[in-house]
């Protein structure tokens, strides 16, 4: 296999696309999210770490900095058309807090979408600048699942059916298949060597 060289190009995507919730001048408000990140993977007590990257300009990041709450929606690929549009209009100008069932958890700032089959509240641990983008890193508080997006108990991604995002080539995707299980695939490699 040949490689080219083609700049400074982030091949991480496709990543996952997310509806980011804060509350600015007391109603809900909305925004199409896609550079989210694990921070860290925690078991058990420790705090597990998620964190959201913003350009400051967004009047979600006014929410997010007023309250230090806020909360990350994982659409499914049937919320295509609202999720592309709360990502192509700016709150500044236009009321979105209508657009979603909105319910609350052990957060009061952080709304959550009912239509969204995962959602996630957070509470700001850090927020710090990164070029021109806002980190927020926000403490999981708690995650919500629809009970049928749930297979013994675990979220189960083919029924979430999440939407991805390519910001390379500007296109949304959505899961294929399972092709395998983590520490197990590489077993029979693992013997031989």
């Amino acid at each position: 296999m040949t490689h080219h060289a083609i700049g400074t190009v982030n091949g991480l995507y496709p990543s996952l696309t997310t509806i980011v919730g804060s509350v600015v001048d007391g109603r809900p408000n909305w925004m199409t999210v896609a550079h989210v990140g694990i921070m860290n993977h925690a078991m058990g007590e420790v705090p597990q770490y998620l964190g959201i990257s913003v350009h400051p300009s967004h009047l979600t990041n006014v929410g997010i900095r007023e309250h230090g709450q806020f909360s990350i929606n994982v659409p499914s690929r049937s919320m295509l058309e609202v999720t592309d549009y709360v990502g192509i209009v700016s709150g500044k100008s236009t009321d979105k807090s209508g657009l979603f069932e909105v319910f609350q958890g052990v957060l009061e700032f952080a709304p959550m979408i009912a239509e969204c089959p995962l959602t996630m509240e957070c509470r700001v641990r850090q927020a710090v600048m990164v070029g021109e983008h806002e980190l927020f890193i926000g403490e999981l508080v708690q995650t919500y699942a629809c009970q049928d997006c749930l297979t013994d108990g675990k979220v189960d991604l083919r029924k979430v059916d999440p939407l991805l995002f390519d910001f390379t080539r500007i296109l949304y995707w959505s899961l294929g298949e399972v092709v395998g299980k983590p520490w197990n695939a590489g077993k029979a490699l693992k013997t031989k060597r």
